[in-house]
Protein backbone atom coordinates (compact mmCIF):
# COMPACT_ATOMS: atom_id res chain seq x y z
CA UNK A 1 0.00 0.00 0.00
CA UNK A 2 1.50 3.37 -0.67
CA UNK A 3 2.48 5.41 1.90
CA UNK A 4 2.61 9.12 0.64
CA UNK A 5 -0.27 11.59 0.16
CA UNK A 6 -0.85 11.92 -4.37
CA UNK A 7 0.53 15.15 -5.00
CA UNK A 8 -1.21 18.27 -6.69
CA UNK A 9 0.72 21.03 -8.61
CA UNK A 10 0.58 22.99 -11.85
CA UNK A 11 3.01 23.47 -14.32
CA UNK A 12 4.36 26.11 -16.84
CA UNK A 13 4.94 24.51 -20.01
CA UNK A 14 4.49 25.18 -23.30
CA UNK A 15 2.00 24.89 -25.54
CA UNK A 16 2.98 21.66 -27.40
CA UNK A 17 3.35 20.00 -23.74
CA UNK A 18 0.11 20.72 -21.89
CA UNK A 19 -1.87 17.56 -23.29
CA UNK A 20 0.67 15.35 -21.72
CA UNK A 21 0.78 17.04 -18.45
CA UNK A 22 -2.69 17.23 -18.02
CA UNK A 23 -3.09 13.30 -19.18
CA UNK A 24 0.11 12.06 -17.57
CA UNK A 25 1.36 14.35 -14.45
CA UNK A 26 4.72 15.40 -14.05
CA UNK A 27 6.97 13.09 -12.03
CA UNK A 28 3.98 11.17 -10.33
CA UNK A 29 2.62 14.20 -9.36
CA UNK A 30 -0.67 15.17 -10.62
CA UNK A 31 -0.85 18.48 -12.45
CA UNK A 32 -4.80 19.48 -13.19
CA UNK A 33 -3.66 22.97 -14.08
CA UNK A 34 -0.75 24.14 -16.77
CA UNK A 35 0.01 27.68 -17.04
CA UNK A 36 0.89 28.17 -21.37
CA UNK A 37 4.30 29.83 -21.80
CA UNK A 38 3.33 33.23 -24.23
CA UNK A 39 4.46 32.16 -27.63
CA UNK A 40 3.50 35.53 -28.61
CA UNK A 41 6.02 38.54 -28.63
CA UNK A 42 6.44 42.63 -30.25
CA UNK A 43 8.73 41.70 -33.00
CA UNK A 44 6.85 41.39 -35.77
CA UNK A 45 6.43 45.33 -35.23
CA UNK A 46 9.97 45.81 -35.81
CA UNK A 47 9.25 44.04 -39.21
CA UNK A 48 6.28 46.49 -40.08
CA UNK A 49 8.61 49.49 -38.93
CA UNK A 50 10.79 48.24 -41.41
CA UNK A 51 8.63 47.72 -44.02
CA UNK A 52 7.03 50.99 -43.38
CA UNK A 53 11.03 52.16 -43.86
CA UNK A 54 11.72 50.39 -47.19
CA UNK A 55 8.27 51.89 -48.79
CA UNK A 56 9.34 54.71 -47.61
CA UNK A 57 12.49 55.31 -49.76
CA UNK A 58 10.38 54.74 -52.99
CA UNK A 59 12.76 52.87 -54.16
CA UNK A 60 10.83 49.87 -56.30
CA UNK A 61 13.09 47.19 -54.69
CA UNK A 62 12.60 48.43 -51.16
CA UNK A 63 8.90 48.75 -52.25
CA UNK A 64 8.88 45.38 -52.85
CA UNK A 65 10.72 44.17 -50.04
CA UNK A 66 8.97 46.52 -48.03
CA UNK A 67 5.83 44.76 -49.02
CA UNK A 68 6.89 41.26 -48.45
CA UNK A 69 8.23 42.40 -44.69
CA UNK A 70 4.70 43.61 -44.07
CA UNK A 71 3.35 40.06 -45.86
CA UNK A 72 5.74 37.92 -43.26
CA UNK A 73 4.59 40.38 -40.02
CA UNK A 74 0.83 40.01 -40.84
CA UNK A 75 1.31 35.66 -41.08
CA UNK A 76 3.60 35.79 -38.83
CA UNK A 77 0.95 38.15 -36.07
CA UNK A 78 -1.59 35.90 -37.29
CA UNK A 79 0.00 32.47 -36.59
CA UNK A 80 1.05 33.97 -33.22
CA UNK A 81 -2.61 34.54 -32.08
CA UNK A 82 -3.93 31.43 -32.54
CA UNK A 83 -4.83 29.49 -29.56
CA UNK A 84 -6.22 25.79 -29.45
CA UNK A 85 -8.17 24.51 -26.09
CA UNK A 86 -7.79 20.88 -26.19
CA UNK A 87 -11.38 18.78 -25.62
CA UNK A 88 -11.93 18.10 -22.03
CA UNK A 89 -9.99 21.30 -21.09
CA UNK A 90 -11.11 24.83 -20.18
CA UNK A 91 -8.70 28.15 -20.74
CA UNK A 92 -9.02 30.64 -18.15
CA UNK A 93 -8.53 34.22 -20.67
CA UNK A 94 -7.28 37.04 -19.01
CA UNK A 95 -6.64 40.71 -19.95
CA UNK A 96 -3.99 43.04 -18.25
CA UNK A 97 -3.31 40.36 -15.68
CA UNK A 98 -7.62 40.31 -14.81
CA UNK A 99 -9.91 36.82 -15.37
CA UNK A 100 -12.31 38.34 -17.50
CA UNK A 101 -13.96 34.47 -18.98
CA UNK A 102 -13.13 31.57 -20.15
CA UNK A 103 -12.43 29.87 -23.22
CA UNK A 104 -13.84 26.73 -24.31
CA UNK A 105 -12.24 23.98 -26.11
CA UNK A 106 -11.22 24.80 -29.99
CA UNK A 107 -9.55 27.24 -31.81
CA UNK A 108 -9.76 30.59 -30.76
CA UNK A 109 -7.64 33.60 -32.04
CA UNK A 110 -6.56 36.52 -29.32
CA UNK A 111 -4.53 38.95 -31.20
CA UNK A 112 -3.89 41.80 -28.69
CA UNK A 113 -0.63 41.05 -27.02
CA UNK A 114 -2.12 41.77 -23.30
CA UNK A 115 -4.77 39.56 -23.97
CA UNK A 116 -3.48 35.98 -23.41
CA UNK A 117 -4.52 32.86 -21.53
CA UNK A 118 -3.44 32.37 -17.95
CA UNK A 119 -4.09 28.88 -16.94
CA UNK A 120 -5.40 25.66 -19.20
CA UNK A 121 -7.63 23.81 -16.42
CA UNK A 122 -8.51 20.17 -16.90
CA UNK A 123 -13.01 19.91 -16.70
CA UNK A 124 -13.51 16.40 -17.64
CA UNK A 125 -11.16 14.02 -16.27
CA UNK A 126 -12.29 12.51 -13.16
CA UNK A 127 -8.47 12.74 -10.98
CA UNK A 128 -7.68 10.23 -8.58
CA UNK A 129 -6.37 11.33 -5.28
CA UNK A 130 -4.76 9.06 -2.45
CA UNK A 131 -4.26 9.28 1.00
CA UNK A 132 -3.00 6.68 3.18
CA UNK A 133 -3.67 7.91 6.92
CA UNK A 134 -1.18 6.86 9.36
CA UNK A 135 -1.95 6.29 13.57
CA UNK A 136 -5.24 7.21 13.19
CA UNK A 137 -6.58 6.57 16.42
CA UNK A 138 -10.25 4.48 17.05
CA UNK A 139 -12.44 5.33 19.41
CA UNK A 140 -10.71 2.71 22.38
CA UNK A 141 -7.53 4.95 21.68
CA UNK A 142 -5.87 2.58 19.78
CA UNK A 143 -3.39 3.88 16.79
CA UNK A 144 -4.16 1.99 13.54
CA UNK A 145 -1.26 1.21 11.21
CA UNK A 146 -2.87 3.25 8.67
CA UNK A 147 -5.76 3.74 6.89
CA UNK A 148 -6.19 4.59 2.91
CA UNK A 149 -8.39 6.70 1.36
CA UNK A 150 -9.10 7.43 -2.23
CA UNK A 151 -11.18 9.87 -3.86
CA UNK A 152 -11.86 11.23 -7.21
CA UNK A 153 -12.64 14.79 -7.64
CA UNK A 154 -13.14 17.22 -10.94
CA UNK A 155 -12.70 20.94 -11.38
CA UNK A 156 -16.30 22.09 -11.98
CA UNK A 157 -15.69 25.97 -11.81
CA UNK A 158 -12.15 26.51 -13.47
CA UNK A 159 -12.27 30.51 -12.54
CA UNK A 160 -13.03 30.39 -9.65
CA UNK A 161 -10.55 27.40 -9.05
CA UNK A 162 -7.88 29.18 -10.21
CA UNK A 163 -8.45 32.55 -8.39
CA UNK A 164 -9.43 31.24 -5.24
CA UNK A 165 -6.56 28.63 -4.69
CA UNK A 166 -4.68 27.03 -7.21
CA UNK A 167 -3.43 23.80 -7.92
CA UNK A 168 -0.54 24.07 -5.35
CA UNK A 169 -2.75 25.52 -2.27
CA UNK A 170 -5.00 23.05 -3.34
CA UNK A 171 -3.06 20.43 -2.49
CA UNK A 172 -2.38 21.42 1.73
CA UNK A 173 -6.16 21.84 1.63
CA UNK A 174 -7.49 18.67 0.38
CA UNK A 175 -4.75 16.91 2.60
CA UNK A 176 -6.09 18.90 5.38
CA UNK A 177 -9.35 18.11 4.84
CA UNK A 178 -9.49 14.54 4.31
CA UNK A 179 -6.87 13.28 7.02
CA UNK A 180 -9.53 15.41 9.21
CA UNK A 181 -12.38 12.96 7.62
CA UNK A 182 -10.73 9.93 8.03
CA UNK A 183 -9.56 10.49 12.30
CA UNK A 184 -13.28 11.53 12.73
CA UNK A 185 -14.63 8.23 11.25
CA UNK A 186 -12.06 5.84 12.81
CA UNK A 187 -12.92 7.87 16.21
CA UNK A 188 -16.20 6.33 15.44
CA UNK A 189 -15.12 2.89 15.51
CA UNK A 190 -14.22 0.58 18.13
CA UNK A 191 -10.40 -1.47 17.43
CA UNK A 192 -12.62 -4.76 16.67
CA UNK A 193 -14.52 -3.70 13.66
CA UNK A 194 -12.01 -1.62 12.46
CA UNK A 195 -11.47 -4.15 9.05
CA UNK A 196 -15.44 -2.92 8.49
CA UNK A 197 -14.01 0.67 7.00
CA UNK A 198 -12.91 -1.55 4.26
CA UNK A 199 -15.43 -0.77 1.17
CA UNK A 200 -17.54 0.73 3.82
CA UNK A 201 -20.29 3.29 2.87
CA UNK A 202 -18.73 7.07 2.92
CA UNK A 203 -21.43 9.04 1.67
CA UNK A 204 -20.84 11.43 4.29
CA UNK A 205 -17.46 12.19 4.21
CA UNK A 206 -17.91 12.78 0.74
CA UNK A 207 -20.63 15.01 1.42
CA UNK A 208 -18.85 17.19 3.76
CA UNK A 209 -15.42 16.97 1.47
CA UNK A 210 -18.01 18.51 -0.81
CA UNK A 211 -19.37 21.12 1.52
CA UNK A 212 -15.90 22.26 1.99
CA UNK A 213 -14.03 22.42 -1.19
CA UNK A 214 -17.38 23.29 -2.97
CA UNK A 215 -16.17 27.12 -3.16
CA UNK A 216 -12.98 26.00 -4.39
CA UNK A 217 -14.97 24.95 -7.92
CA UNK A 218 -14.02 20.95 -7.38
CA UNK A 219 -16.76 18.24 -6.68
CA UNK A 220 -15.81 15.25 -5.29
CA UNK A 221 -17.54 12.64 -7.54
CA UNK A 222 -16.10 9.32 -5.86
CA UNK A 223 -14.50 7.95 -2.57
CA UNK A 224 -14.25 4.87 -0.63
CA UNK A 225 -11.82 2.97 2.04
CA UNK A 226 -9.83 0.41 -0.24
CA UNK A 227 -7.71 -0.84 3.01
CA UNK A 228 -7.09 -0.50 6.51
CA UNK A 229 -3.71 -1.81 8.39
CA UNK A 230 -4.37 -2.56 12.32
CA UNK A 231 -1.13 -2.64 14.56
CA UNK A 232 0.99 -5.90 14.59
CA UNK A 233 0.28 -6.86 17.82
CA UNK A 234 -3.49 -6.43 17.68
CA UNK A 235 -3.09 -7.92 14.44
CA UNK A 236 -2.08 -11.27 15.29
CA UNK A 237 -5.00 -10.80 18.12
CA UNK A 238 -7.43 -10.58 15.43
CA UNK A 239 -5.50 -13.59 13.35
CA UNK A 240 -5.92 -15.43 16.47
CA UNK A 241 -9.44 -14.99 16.67
CA UNK A 242 -9.82 -14.92 12.99
CA UNK A 243 -8.47 -18.66 12.93
CA UNK A 244 -10.94 -19.14 16.00
CA UNK A 245 -13.72 -17.96 14.60
CA UNK A 246 -12.75 -20.47 11.57
CA UNK A 247 -12.42 -23.53 13.86
CA UNK A 248 -15.57 -22.40 15.11
CA UNK A 249 -17.22 -22.06 11.78
CA UNK A 250 -16.06 -25.49 10.91
CA UNK A 251 -17.15 -27.23 13.73
CA UNK A 252 -20.53 -25.49 13.21
CA UNK A 253 -20.56 -26.46 9.82
CA UNK A 254 -19.70 -30.23 10.62
CA UNK A 255 -21.83 -30.02 13.84
CA UNK A 256 -24.78 -28.91 11.06
CA UNK A 257 -23.96 -31.96 8.36
CA UNK A 258 -23.73 -34.56 11.66
CA UNK A 259 -27.33 -32.87 12.75
CA UNK A 260 -28.71 -33.06 9.29
CA UNK A 261 -27.35 -36.42 8.72
CA UNK A 262 -28.76 -37.56 11.96
CA UNK A 263 -32.25 -35.97 10.78
CA UNK A 264 -32.29 -37.25 7.50
CA UNK A 265 -32.07 -40.75 9.60
CA UNK A 266 -33.93 -40.28 12.12
CA UNK A 267 -36.80 -39.25 9.31
CA UNK A 268 -36.10 -42.23 7.40
CA UNK A 269 -36.94 -44.08 10.66
CA UNK A 270 -40.02 -42.11 11.04
CA UNK A 271 -40.79 -43.14 7.80
CA UNK A 272 -40.11 -46.23 7.85
CA UNK A 273 -42.14 -46.86 11.44
CA UNK A 274 -44.71 -44.94 10.35
CA UNK A 275 -44.93 -47.57 6.97
CA UNK A 276 -44.77 -50.00 9.38
CA UNK A 277 -47.33 -48.94 11.86
CA UNK A 278 -49.64 -47.90 8.85
CA UNK A 279 -49.45 -51.61 7.67
CA UNK A 280 -49.81 -52.85 11.16
CA UNK A 281 -53.00 -50.13 11.32
CA UNK A 282 -54.00 -52.14 7.80
CA UNK A 283 -53.77 -55.66 9.88
CA UNK A 284 -55.34 -54.58 12.62
CA UNK A 285 -58.15 -52.98 10.74
CA UNK A 286 -58.16 -56.40 9.04
CA UNK A 287 -57.87 -58.59 11.79
CA UNK A 288 -60.52 -56.48 13.20
CA UNK A 289 -62.87 -56.49 10.48
CA UNK A 290 -62.65 -59.96 10.36
CA UNK A 291 -63.47 -60.96 14.18
CA UNK A 292 -66.61 -58.70 13.52
CA UNK A 293 -67.52 -60.97 11.17
CA UNK A 294 -66.88 -63.85 12.70
CA UNK A 295 -68.59 -62.09 16.08
CA UNK A 296 -71.55 -61.06 13.83
CA UNK A 297 -71.84 -64.88 12.48
CA UNK A 298 -71.06 -66.47 16.04
CA UNK A 299 -73.78 -64.14 17.45
CA UNK A 300 -76.24 -65.01 14.42
CA UNK A 301 -75.42 -68.75 15.14
CA UNK A 302 -76.06 -68.07 19.28
CA UNK A 303 -79.44 -66.16 17.96
CA UNK A 304 -80.30 -68.69 15.65
CA UNK A 305 -79.29 -71.40 18.43
CA UNK A 306 -81.27 -69.60 21.10
CA UNK A 307 -84.43 -68.71 19.12
CA UNK A 308 -84.36 -72.96 18.10
CA UNK A 309 -84.02 -74.10 21.77
CA UNK A 310 -86.51 -70.86 22.54
CA UNK A 311 -88.82 -72.80 19.81
CA UNK A 312 -87.76 -76.34 20.89
CA UNK A 313 -88.80 -75.25 24.88
CA UNK A 314 -92.13 -73.36 23.79
CA UNK A 315 -92.66 -76.31 21.44
CA UNK A 316 -92.28 -78.60 24.50
CA UNK A 317 -93.67 -76.06 27.27
CA UNK A 318 -97.06 -76.04 25.13
CA UNK A 319 -97.24 -80.28 24.55
CA UNK A 320 -96.81 -80.51 28.48
CA UNK A 321 -99.07 -77.40 28.94
CA UNK A 322 -101.43 -79.01 26.40
CA UNK A 323 -101.04 -82.88 28.06
CA UNK A 324 -101.35 -81.25 31.65
CA UNK A 325 -104.67 -79.51 30.49
CA UNK A 326 -106.02 -82.64 28.88
CA UNK A 327 -104.78 -84.79 32.28
CA UNK A 328 -106.63 -81.84 33.77
CA UNK A 329 -109.96 -82.46 32.01
CA UNK A 330 -109.84 -85.92 32.08
CA UNK A 331 -109.40 -86.04 35.90
CA UNK A 332 -111.53 -83.05 35.78
CA UNK A 333 -114.17 -85.56 34.07
CA UNK A 334 -112.94 -88.63 36.23
CA UNK A 335 -114.09 -86.70 39.36
CA UNK A 336 -117.12 -85.88 37.96
CA UNK A 337 -118.14 -89.12 37.34
CA UNK A 338 -116.44 -90.68 40.50
CA UNK A 339 -119.02 -87.71 42.13
CA UNK A 340 -121.77 -89.25 40.26
CA UNK A 341 -120.73 -92.72 40.81
CA UNK A 342 -120.17 -92.77 44.57
CA UNK A 343 -121.52 -96.23 45.12
CA UNK A 344 -119.05 -97.31 42.61
CA UNK A 345 -116.28 -95.46 44.34
CA UNK A 346 -117.23 -97.49 47.65
CA UNK A 347 -117.18 -100.50 46.23
CA UNK A 348 -113.81 -99.92 44.35
CA UNK A 349 -112.45 -98.42 47.91
CA UNK A 350 -113.50 -102.18 49.19
CA UNK A 351 -111.96 -104.04 46.98
CA UNK A 352 -109.06 -102.11 47.22
CA UNK A 353 -109.03 -102.74 51.34
CA UNK A 354 -109.39 -106.07 50.00
CA UNK A 355 -106.35 -106.65 47.73
CA UNK A 356 -104.11 -104.44 50.18
CA UNK A 357 -105.09 -106.80 53.42
CA UNK A 358 -105.04 -109.99 50.72
CA UNK A 359 -101.19 -108.89 49.77
CA UNK A 360 -100.37 -107.75 53.52
CA UNK A 361 -101.94 -111.24 54.68
CA UNK A 362 -99.77 -113.13 51.74
CA UNK A 363 -96.43 -111.39 53.41
CA UNK A 364 -97.26 -111.64 57.13
CA UNK A 365 -95.20 -114.16 58.73
CA UNK A 366 -96.38 -117.68 59.52
CA UNK A 367 -96.41 -119.75 62.79
CA UNK A 368 -94.82 -123.05 62.98
CA UNK A 369 -95.48 -125.45 65.36
CA UNK A 370 -93.66 -128.65 66.14
CA UNK A 371 -94.72 -131.63 68.16
CA UNK A 372 -91.89 -133.37 69.67
CA UNK A 373 -91.84 -136.55 71.72
CA UNK A 374 -90.83 -135.73 75.67
CA UNK A 375 -87.53 -137.10 75.94
CA UNK A 376 -84.45 -134.88 75.50
CA UNK A 377 -82.94 -136.71 73.01
CA UNK A 378 -85.99 -136.40 70.18
CA UNK A 379 -85.87 -132.78 71.02
CA UNK A 380 -81.93 -132.33 70.13
CA UNK A 381 -82.72 -134.40 66.94
CA UNK A 382 -85.89 -132.33 66.26
CA UNK A 383 -83.93 -129.35 66.55
CA UNK A 384 -81.67 -129.84 64.11
CA UNK A 385 -83.35 -131.18 61.73
CA UNK A 386 -86.05 -128.30 61.87
CA UNK A 387 -82.72 -125.52 61.71
CA UNK A 388 -82.88 -127.69 58.43
CA UNK A 389 -85.91 -127.44 57.07
CA UNK A 390 -86.96 -123.61 57.96
CA UNK A 391 -84.93 -121.96 55.24
CA UNK A 392 -86.72 -124.41 52.41
CA UNK A 393 -89.61 -124.13 53.77
CA UNK A 394 -89.15 -120.50 54.09
CA UNK A 395 -88.17 -120.44 50.09
CA UNK A 396 -91.54 -122.29 48.87
CA UNK A 397 -93.47 -121.22 50.93
CA UNK A 398 -94.71 -124.61 52.06
CA UNK A 399 -96.07 -126.08 54.88
CA UNK A 400 -94.02 -129.05 56.50
CA UNK A 401 -96.00 -132.63 57.16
Amino acid sequence: MSREFSKIKESLASWSEIRQLLRGGEQGQLVPVVIPKDRRGFAWISLIFLALYAIGTLNPFGIAIGLLLMLVALVWMWRRAIIEIEEGTTGVRSRWGAITGVLPPGRHYLWLPWDRVDAVVDTSTEIPYSAPIVACPTAENVPLKSIEFFLKFRIVDPVAFVRTIGAGNFDLVLSSAVQDAIRQRGRRVNTERAYDLRGSDVGDMQDALNRQLGRYGVRVTGANIPDVQLPDQYQQHLATREKVAKELSAYEREWELTRKRRIDTLSMEIERAKKTRDARIVEVKASLNKAKKDVARMLEEHETEAQRVRWEIEARGRAELTAAENEAKALRRLADSYRDNRAVLQYELARRRLDVGAKLAESAPQPLVVRTRGNGEDSALSTLLLAQLLPRIAANGKEPH
